[in-house]
């Protein structure tokens, strides 16, 4: 018990990050019905793009932005293909993935690139996990706001009705593409941000930083939207943050038990498909009893 009591402040550091990247998962999975593997790609491009940035000498904030704006743009790449060449919504992001892999090779030059020796936006901040906790807190918090008024607005209403029906929504005047656009850039920028706030908080990024991170995502919004049964947009906003928090502990309580950080993907799997079991068990018994 007290290993684990030791792990849950380094458990909530990592799950506020996982809930920017759980948000960016949620904005086209959810909302627009588009299920997106890029952000497999776009964390560690924008991971990878703030640490270049920090070792030329850019201002970290300055870096961070950037990070966000290039995984939104890969993003955007995953909406243009699937308009244009009409190309599955899966396998649009898994090319991309992919193509973002050599890019991110390519920049760094080397496997992986550490940044002890730079400045960062906790260089002036503090260093201490609960400086960085509160940060980036601060940070989720705002943009689940500003989301959360855009999506009460006109064009959010639009923009949801997309996700709801985009035949429906198509013969209303709705530019479905525009908004297709929108959600993946604004998802994958939320994943670029977070592969950004990582590189400066462990001080190192790797160009396989991304891997299985869809899965982490896919049991963190799983158990936030089970623990929340409230469907307004505020609670569906917050179900990714929540499951976030909450599935990093459930790591780290099985860590402390003594699984090997090694089998925590496998475990992961599990999660995944005992939740999915239950909530089909759960509904057939609704309907059938």
């Amino acid at each position: 018990m007290s290993m684990f009591l030791e792990l849950i402040p380094t458990g909530v550091l990592q799950g506020l990050v996982l809930a920017f990247v759980a948000l960016g998962v949620f904005v086209p999975f959810r909302i627009l019905n588009f299920p997106d593997l890029t952000s497999e790609g776009s964390y560690p491009l924008g991971g990878i793009i703030c640490a270049t940035l920090l070792v030329g000498g850019v201002d970290p904030i300055l870096a961070l932005l950037v990070s966000g704006l290039c995984g939104g743009l890969l993003g955007l790449g995953t909406a243009l293909i699937h308009i244009c060449l009409k190309v599955n919504t899966l396998v649009c992001g898994l090319i991309l993935t992919t193509m973002a892999y050599s890019i991110n090779l390519r920049l760094m030059g080397k496997p992986n690139l550490s940044l002890f020796d730079q400045v960062t936006i906790f260089t002036s901040l503090g260093e201490s996990i609960e400086v960085k906790s509160l940060f980036i807190l601060g940070v989720l918090i705002f943009l689940i706001i500003v989301l959360f008024f855009f999506l009460k607005t006109e064009k959010g209403l639009r923009f949801r009705s997309v996700g709801l029906s985009p035949l429906f929504s198509e013969r209303q005047g709705i530019n479905v593409p525009k908004y297709m656009i929108l959600g993946l850039f604004t998802g994958n920028m939320f994943c670029g941000l977070a592969g950004g706030l990582m590189a400066q908080i462990q001080g190192y990024v790797d160009v396989g930083m991304g891997f299985g991170l869809v899965l982490h995502v896919l049991a963190a919004l799983i158990i936030g939207e089970g623990l929340i049964k409230n469907k307004s947009i505020f609670a569906q906003l917050f179900a990714p943050f929540l499951g976030a928090i909450v599935y990093q502990q459930i790591q780290g309580f099985v860590v402390a038990l003594g699984l090997e950080p090694s089998d925590l993907k496998f475990f992961t799997g599990l999660l995944v498909l005992s939740v999915i079991a239950l909530r089909e068990k759960t509904h057939k018994r609704r309907f059938f009893p």
